[in-house]
Protein backbone atom coordinates (compact mmCIF):
# COMPACT_ATOMS: atom_id res chain seq x y z
CA UNK A 1 0.00 0.00 0.00
CA UNK A 2 1.35 3.61 -0.83
CA UNK A 3 2.16 5.81 1.80
CA UNK A 4 -0.96 8.32 1.02
CA UNK A 5 -3.09 5.50 1.33
CA UNK A 6 -1.64 3.97 4.88
CA UNK A 7 -2.17 7.70 6.36
CA UNK A 8 -6.04 7.81 4.98
CA UNK A 9 -6.81 4.34 6.76
CA UNK A 10 -4.98 5.55 10.14
CA UNK A 11 -7.48 9.00 9.65
CA UNK A 12 -10.45 6.69 8.94
CA UNK A 13 -9.10 4.27 12.31
CA UNK A 14 -8.73 7.32 14.51
CA UNK A 15 -12.58 8.55 13.66
CA UNK A 16 -14.19 5.12 14.15
CA UNK A 17 -12.18 5.11 17.55
CA UNK A 18 -13.64 8.66 17.89
CA UNK A 19 -17.25 7.51 16.78
CA UNK A 20 -16.88 4.45 18.91
CA UNK A 21 -15.91 6.10 21.80
CA UNK A 22 -18.58 8.20 21.72
CA UNK A 23 -21.58 5.69 20.65
CA UNK A 24 -20.31 2.93 23.34
CA UNK A 25 -21.21 3.57 27.35
CA UNK A 26 -24.08 3.12 30.01
CA UNK A 27 -26.05 4.44 27.27
CA UNK A 28 -25.46 2.85 23.80
CA UNK A 29 -25.73 5.05 20.69
CA UNK A 30 -25.21 4.43 17.24
CA UNK A 31 -22.99 6.09 15.06
CA UNK A 32 -25.78 7.43 13.18
CA UNK A 33 -27.10 9.36 16.20
CA UNK A 34 -23.54 10.33 17.15
CA UNK A 35 -22.58 11.64 13.95
CA UNK A 36 -26.39 13.29 13.98
CA UNK A 37 -25.90 15.07 17.72
CA UNK A 38 -22.77 16.55 16.70
CA UNK A 39 -24.04 17.68 13.55
CA UNK A 40 -27.10 18.80 15.41
CA UNK A 41 -24.32 21.31 17.86
CA UNK A 42 -22.05 22.30 15.37
CA UNK A 43 -24.59 23.46 13.67
CA UNK A 44 -26.78 25.12 16.19
CA UNK A 45 -30.43 23.57 14.48
CA UNK A 46 -30.97 20.83 17.55
CA UNK A 47 -34.24 19.94 14.97
CA UNK A 48 -35.76 16.54 16.45
CA UNK A 49 -32.76 15.22 18.65
CA UNK A 50 -33.39 14.10 22.02
CA UNK A 51 -32.10 16.84 24.58
CA UNK A 52 -31.24 13.79 27.08
CA UNK A 53 -29.05 11.75 24.32
CA UNK A 54 -27.61 15.34 23.23
CA UNK A 55 -26.26 16.18 26.93
CA UNK A 56 -24.65 12.75 27.21
CA UNK A 57 -22.56 13.15 24.02
CA UNK A 58 -21.96 16.77 23.73
CA UNK A 59 -21.62 17.32 27.86
CA UNK A 60 -19.61 13.89 28.96
CA UNK A 61 -18.54 11.64 26.20
CA UNK A 62 -17.02 14.16 23.33
CA UNK A 63 -14.92 16.49 24.95
CA UNK A 64 -13.58 13.45 27.09
CA UNK A 65 -12.98 11.36 23.52
CA UNK A 66 -11.32 14.94 22.43
CA UNK A 67 -9.02 15.54 25.49
CA UNK A 68 -7.72 11.71 24.76
CA UNK A 69 -7.10 12.22 21.52
CA UNK A 70 -5.22 15.64 22.66
CA UNK A 71 -3.15 13.57 25.73
CA UNK A 72 -2.27 11.04 23.26
CA UNK A 73 -0.94 13.37 20.45
CA UNK A 74 0.75 15.93 23.13
CA UNK A 75 2.73 12.83 24.77
CA UNK A 76 3.71 11.23 21.46
CA UNK A 77 4.87 14.13 19.63
CA UNK A 78 6.95 14.59 22.82
CA UNK A 79 8.29 11.07 22.85
CA UNK A 80 9.55 11.79 19.22
CA UNK A 81 11.62 14.61 20.00
CA UNK A 82 13.08 12.99 22.80
CA UNK A 83 13.71 9.35 20.97
CA UNK A 84 14.99 11.85 18.49
CA UNK A 85 17.51 13.69 20.29
CA UNK A 86 18.77 10.75 22.62
CA UNK A 87 19.05 8.62 19.23
CA UNK A 88 17.27 5.99 21.32
CA UNK A 89 14.09 4.02 20.59
CA UNK A 90 13.29 3.54 24.27
CA UNK A 91 13.76 7.26 25.31
CA UNK A 92 10.85 9.52 26.31
CA UNK A 93 10.14 12.50 28.44
CA UNK A 94 9.52 9.93 31.57
CA UNK A 95 13.25 8.38 30.86
CA UNK A 96 14.47 12.42 31.45
CA UNK A 97 11.96 12.78 34.64
CA UNK A 98 9.81 15.42 32.66
CA UNK A 99 6.58 13.53 34.14
CA UNK A 100 8.09 13.49 37.68
CA UNK A 101 8.78 16.70 37.82
CA UNK A 102 5.40 17.46 36.33
CA UNK A 103 3.58 15.46 38.71
CA UNK A 104 5.16 17.07 41.84
CA UNK A 105 4.68 20.54 40.84
CA UNK A 106 0.90 19.82 40.10
CA UNK A 107 0.80 17.77 43.04
CA UNK A 108 1.87 20.95 44.98
CA UNK A 109 -0.83 22.83 43.56
CA UNK A 110 -3.46 20.75 43.89
CA UNK A 111 -2.44 20.72 48.26
CA UNK A 112 -1.97 24.14 48.78
CA UNK A 113 -4.94 25.62 46.17
CA UNK A 114 -2.38 27.96 45.08
CA UNK A 115 -3.34 30.01 41.77
CA UNK A 116 -2.10 32.45 39.66
CA UNK A 117 -4.43 35.10 39.07
CA UNK A 118 -3.79 35.95 35.46
CA UNK A 119 -3.20 32.50 34.65
CA UNK A 120 -6.29 31.21 35.81
CA UNK A 121 -6.94 27.17 34.67
CA UNK A 122 -3.45 27.38 33.04
CA UNK A 123 -1.97 27.69 36.54
CA UNK A 124 -1.55 23.46 36.70
CA UNK A 125 -0.15 23.37 33.35
CA UNK A 126 2.10 26.08 33.85
CA UNK A 127 3.31 24.78 37.18
CA UNK A 128 3.91 20.80 35.45
CA UNK A 129 6.05 22.32 32.79
CA UNK A 130 7.96 24.55 35.26
CA UNK A 131 8.31 20.81 36.96
CA UNK A 132 9.29 19.08 33.92
CA UNK A 133 11.61 22.21 32.58
CA UNK A 134 13.67 22.38 36.08
CA UNK A 135 13.79 18.57 36.44
CA UNK A 136 15.50 17.38 32.83
CA UNK A 137 17.48 20.91 32.77
CA UNK A 138 19.02 19.38 36.66
CA UNK A 139 19.42 16.29 34.94
CA UNK A 140 21.02 17.58 31.82
CA UNK A 141 23.44 19.75 34.34
CA UNK A 142 23.95 16.63 36.07
CA UNK A 143 25.11 14.21 33.32
CA UNK A 144 27.10 16.91 31.73
CA UNK A 145 29.28 17.45 34.90
CA UNK A 146 29.33 13.17 34.68
CA UNK A 147 30.28 13.06 31.01
CA UNK A 148 31.38 16.18 29.12
CA UNK A 149 30.65 14.73 25.90
CA UNK A 150 26.91 13.99 27.18
CA UNK A 151 26.47 10.58 25.71
CA UNK A 152 22.88 9.75 25.41
CA UNK A 153 23.37 6.47 27.70
CA UNK A 154 24.44 9.32 30.67
CA UNK A 155 21.64 11.29 30.14
CA UNK A 156 19.03 8.40 29.93
CA UNK A 157 20.73 6.69 33.39
CA UNK A 158 20.84 10.28 35.09
CA UNK A 159 17.02 11.35 34.10
CA UNK A 160 16.20 7.69 35.87
CA UNK A 161 17.91 8.62 38.88
CA UNK A 162 16.43 12.01 39.13
CA UNK A 163 13.12 10.68 38.01
CA UNK A 164 13.44 8.16 40.98
CA UNK A 165 14.51 11.01 43.00
CA UNK A 166 11.27 12.98 42.50
CA UNK A 167 8.69 10.20 42.90
CA UNK A 168 9.83 9.81 45.86
CA UNK A 169 9.15 12.78 46.72
CA UNK A 170 5.56 12.82 45.07
CA UNK A 171 5.07 9.69 47.43
CA UNK A 172 5.85 11.21 50.42
CA UNK A 173 3.76 14.48 49.78
CA UNK A 174 1.13 12.17 48.73
CA UNK A 175 1.29 10.18 52.15
CA UNK A 176 1.35 13.55 53.77
CA UNK A 177 -1.72 15.02 52.59
CA UNK A 178 -4.61 12.42 53.84
CA UNK A 179 -7.19 14.80 53.02
CA UNK A 180 -6.06 14.50 48.97
CA UNK A 181 -5.08 11.35 49.44
CA UNK A 182 -7.82 9.64 47.33
CA UNK A 183 -7.55 12.50 44.89
CA UNK A 184 -3.69 12.21 44.23
CA UNK A 185 -3.98 8.59 43.80
CA UNK A 186 -6.13 8.52 41.26
CA UNK A 187 -4.87 11.23 39.59
CA UNK A 188 -1.00 9.39 39.31
CA UNK A 189 -2.68 6.13 37.44
CA UNK A 190 -4.67 8.91 34.85
CA UNK A 191 -7.97 9.18 33.60
CA UNK A 192 -9.95 11.37 31.89
CA UNK A 193 -13.58 10.84 34.73
CA UNK A 194 -14.83 14.73 35.65
CA UNK A 195 -12.93 16.31 32.64
CA UNK A 196 -14.75 18.68 30.07
CA UNK A 197 -14.19 21.97 27.48
CA UNK A 198 -12.24 23.76 30.35
CA UNK A 199 -9.45 21.05 29.80
CA UNK A 200 -9.52 20.93 26.37
CA UNK A 201 -9.47 24.67 25.62
CA UNK A 202 -6.55 24.86 28.00
CA UNK A 203 -4.45 21.75 25.24
CA UNK A 204 -5.36 22.31 22.48
CA UNK A 205 -3.55 25.80 22.12
CA UNK A 206 -0.50 24.79 23.74
CA UNK A 207 -0.46 21.28 21.27
CA UNK A 208 -1.16 23.21 18.12
CA UNK A 209 1.38 25.72 19.38
CA UNK A 210 4.19 23.00 20.10
CA UNK A 211 3.64 21.52 16.50
CA UNK A 212 4.30 23.99 14.64
CA UNK A 213 7.44 24.82 16.26
CA UNK A 214 8.20 21.50 16.78
CA UNK A 215 7.90 20.61 12.83
CA UNK A 216 9.67 23.98 12.04
CA UNK A 217 13.01 22.09 13.38
CA UNK A 218 11.94 18.21 11.49
CA UNK A 219 15.07 18.63 9.06
CA UNK A 220 17.44 18.98 12.08
CA UNK A 221 15.87 16.23 14.23
CA UNK A 222 16.67 13.94 10.48
CA UNK A 223 20.44 15.36 10.64
CA UNK A 224 20.80 14.18 14.28
CA UNK A 225 19.61 10.99 13.56
CA UNK A 226 22.64 10.45 11.72
CA UNK A 227 24.52 11.19 14.63
CA UNK A 228 25.68 14.45 16.52
CA UNK A 229 29.26 15.40 14.81
CA UNK A 230 27.43 15.36 11.10
CA UNK A 231 25.07 17.30 12.75
CA UNK A 232 27.81 20.13 13.65
CA UNK A 233 29.46 19.51 10.18
CA UNK A 234 26.56 20.60 8.37
CA UNK A 235 25.87 23.93 10.86
CA UNK A 236 23.19 22.68 13.42
CA UNK A 237 23.67 24.50 16.24
CA UNK A 238 23.19 21.63 18.43
CA UNK A 239 23.25 23.02 21.92
CA UNK A 240 20.33 25.53 20.42
CA UNK A 241 18.02 23.09 18.91
CA UNK A 242 18.38 20.43 21.63
CA UNK A 243 17.51 23.27 24.30
CA UNK A 244 14.44 24.50 22.00
CA UNK A 245 13.24 21.07 21.23
CA UNK A 246 13.50 20.02 24.97
CA UNK A 247 11.75 22.95 26.33
CA UNK A 248 8.88 22.20 23.71
CA UNK A 249 9.10 18.42 24.91
CA UNK A 250 8.73 19.32 28.21
CA UNK A 251 5.85 21.73 27.99
CA UNK A 252 4.05 19.18 26.22
CA UNK A 253 4.43 16.42 29.03
CA UNK A 254 3.79 18.89 31.78
CA UNK A 255 0.66 19.90 30.48
CA UNK A 256 -0.45 16.58 29.97
CA UNK A 257 0.55 15.65 33.05
CA UNK A 258 -1.26 18.43 35.06
CA UNK A 259 -4.18 17.99 33.53
CA UNK A 260 -5.06 14.09 32.99
CA UNK A 261 -2.62 12.36 35.69
CA UNK A 262 0.20 10.08 34.80
CA UNK A 263 -0.49 8.04 31.67
CA UNK A 264 2.97 6.06 30.33
CA UNK A 265 3.84 4.20 27.34
CA UNK A 266 1.89 6.09 25.12
CA UNK A 267 5.06 8.44 23.65
CA UNK A 268 7.48 5.11 23.56
CA UNK A 269 4.68 2.94 21.69
CA UNK A 270 3.02 5.78 18.83
CA UNK A 271 6.68 7.13 17.47
CA UNK A 272 8.41 3.50 17.21
CA UNK A 273 5.17 2.18 15.10
CA UNK A 274 5.01 4.99 12.89
CA UNK A 275 8.83 4.56 12.03
CA UNK A 276 8.10 1.16 11.59
CA UNK A 277 5.18 2.07 8.81
CA UNK A 278 5.98 5.32 7.60
CA UNK A 279 9.80 5.77 7.81
CA UNK A 280 12.02 7.99 9.75
CA UNK A 281 11.63 11.37 8.17
CA UNK A 282 10.27 13.53 10.94
CA UNK A 283 8.00 15.74 8.94
CA UNK A 284 5.68 12.61 8.74
CA UNK A 285 6.54 10.95 11.83
CA UNK A 286 5.89 13.90 14.04
CA UNK A 287 2.06 14.44 13.03
CA UNK A 288 1.51 10.83 12.76
CA UNK A 289 2.46 10.30 16.13
CA UNK A 290 0.64 12.36 17.65
CA UNK A 291 -2.66 11.12 15.16
CA UNK A 292 -1.38 7.36 16.14
CA UNK A 293 -1.14 8.32 20.13
CA UNK A 294 -4.30 9.93 19.93
CA UNK A 295 -6.02 6.92 18.58
CA UNK A 296 -4.26 4.45 20.94
CA UNK A 297 -5.35 6.84 24.17
CA UNK A 298 -8.83 7.20 22.57
CA UNK A 299 -9.12 3.32 22.22
CA UNK A 300 -7.27 3.20 25.82
CA UNK A 301 -10.23 4.88 27.63
CA UNK A 302 -12.86 3.13 25.79
CA UNK A 303 -11.27 0.15 27.17
CA UNK A 304 -10.83 1.47 31.14
CA UNK A 305 -14.97 2.61 31.34
CA UNK A 306 -15.99 -0.39 29.45
CA UNK A 307 -14.41 -3.86 30.34
CA UNK A 308 -15.36 -3.93 33.73
CA UNK A 309 -18.51 -1.56 33.60
CA UNK A 310 -19.49 -0.15 35.78
CA UNK A 311 -16.50 0.11 37.41
CA UNK A 312 -13.28 2.48 36.05
CA UNK A 313 -9.95 1.18 35.65
CA UNK A 314 -7.28 3.84 35.50
CA UNK A 315 -6.25 4.46 31.89
CA UNK A 316 -2.67 4.76 33.30
CA UNK A 317 -3.27 0.78 33.95
CA UNK A 318 -4.36 0.07 30.26
CA UNK A 319 -1.72 1.97 28.59
CA UNK A 320 0.87 -0.62 30.78
CA UNK A 321 -0.69 -3.61 30.25
CA UNK A 322 0.17 -2.89 26.40
CA UNK A 323 3.45 -0.74 26.90
CA UNK A 324 5.18 -2.96 29.27
CA UNK A 325 5.23 -5.95 26.83
CA UNK A 326 6.38 -4.06 24.35
CA UNK A 327 9.08 -1.99 26.22
CA UNK A 328 10.39 -5.29 26.55
CA UNK A 329 9.54 -6.32 22.57
CA UNK A 330 11.63 -3.51 22.04
CA UNK A 331 14.68 -3.79 24.17
CA UNK A 332 15.60 -7.21 23.62
CA UNK A 333 15.32 -7.12 19.58
CA UNK A 334 17.08 -4.19 20.01
CA UNK A 335 19.79 -6.35 21.98
CA UNK A 336 19.45 -9.18 19.48
CA UNK A 337 20.25 -6.91 16.88
CA UNK A 338 23.60 -6.22 18.51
Amino acid sequence: MKRTGKILLAVAAALLILIGSIAIGSVNLTPGQVVAILIAKLSGEPGTIDPNLSSIVWGMRFPRAVLAFLTGATLSASGTVMQSILKNPLASSYTLGVSSGASLCAALVMVTGFTIPLLGLFTLPAAGFIGGLATVFLALAFASRLDGKMENQTVILVGMVFSLFVNAILTLLTALSREHLQQMVFWQMGGFSGRDWSHVAVMFPILVISMLVLQRFTPEMDIMSFGEEQAMSIGVDLKRVKLILIGVAALLTGTAVSLVGVIGFVDLIAPHMVRRIFGSAHRLVLPLSALFGGAFLMLAELVSRTVLAPTIIPVGAVTALVGAPFFALVFFRGRKLK
